[in-house]
């Protein structure tokens, strides 16, 4: 691997509670991830996980903290020499951004156009972003459909048309339409069969593999971090508590949260007052 493709520093966010005050999402998280590359990251619901992904994407601006793709700049709502952004150039922005960095969600029905067929999905990507024209769009449509493993029939089907693997198939080849620098995934399998999220997980370690791009994998499943990251960064309340070697991480934990984390998934032995025990201590601290 070479140098890192994503390097996120001190990303802090927090939001406005209707009574007053305020509550931390994100709390100086900081990581960075190689060219070809995979991390994982993972926690409980309210860890703050999705927030670090929204904000990686420009859904969410960050109160504080960088985002930089290979050495480029490209925390959301960052100003230039001191003065916001107008119109034009944060549309300019958004775009530059969405070519480096993509995302998958959870349920990509809600984020596929259902007027619209698969074809024409990845020629409205590739039209928005200025690449390929003509037949060249058209050669590369059949690429990406190819690379995700979609025929001719689901290419002209519209995503009602579509099972749920073959969606997230289609969400994944219009995130790759434009060739981005890092894809996220949202728990991007969390919502499909464990026989299609298995799929899933070997197209998406064919495409690290064949583009170099590198992966943001965020998700509460342990065992589909531990098949697809190199690295895993563990989250809580906001902080990450520990990151490192994925094969560490979960073998070895270090923070206390992690071991809970771990000791909450059945397997062979499993002892729930154990999990209760380790909750216990953690609320004590």
């Amino acid at each position: 691997m070479t140098g890192p493709a994503l390097v996120v520093q001190g990303l802090r966010k927090s939001y406005a509670l209707p009574g007053g005050g305020r509550t931390t999402a994100v709390a100086d998280v900081s990581f960075s991830v190689p060219a070809g590359g995979s991390l994982g990251i993972v926690g409980e619901s309210g860890s703050g996980k999705t927030t670090v992904a929204r904000i990686l994407v420009g859904l969410v601006r960050p109160d504080a903290g960088t985002i930089a793709v290979n050495g480029r700049e490209r925390t959301p709502g960052r100003r230039r020499g001191g003065m916001p952004l107008g119109p034009g150039a944060r549309r300019a922005a958004r775009l530059s951004r969405a070519r480096e960095i993509q995302i998958v969600f959870q349920d990509p029905y809600v984020s596929l156009d259902p007027r619209l067929t698969a074809r024409q999905c990845l020629h409205t990507a590739l039209r928005l972003h200025g690449r390929y024209e003509g037949q060249a769009a058209t050669g590369r449509i059949g690429e990406l459909l190819d690379q995700v493993g979609l025929g001719k029939r689901e290419a002209d089907a519209r995503p009602r048309g579509l099972s749920g693997g073959q969606r997230q198939r289609l969400a994944i080849a219009r995130a790759l339409a434009v060739e981005p620098e890092v894809l996220v995934l949202d728990e991007a399998v969390a919502a499909l069969d464990v026989s299609i999220q298995a799929q899933i997980l070997r197209l998406l370690a064919d495409i690290r593999r064949e583009t170099g791009v590198a992966l943001v994998f965020v998700s509460h499943d342990l065992a589909v971090v531990r098949h697809i990251t190199d690295d895993t960064l563990v989250m809580r309340r906001g902080r990450a508590v520990e990151t490192g070697p994925t094969a560490r991480v979960l073998e070895s934990p270090e923070d206390p949260y992690t071991r809970l984390l771990l000791s909450s998934v059945p397997h062979d032995g499993w002892d729930p007052a154990e999990t209760v025990r380790l909750r216990a201590e953690l609320a004590e601290r």
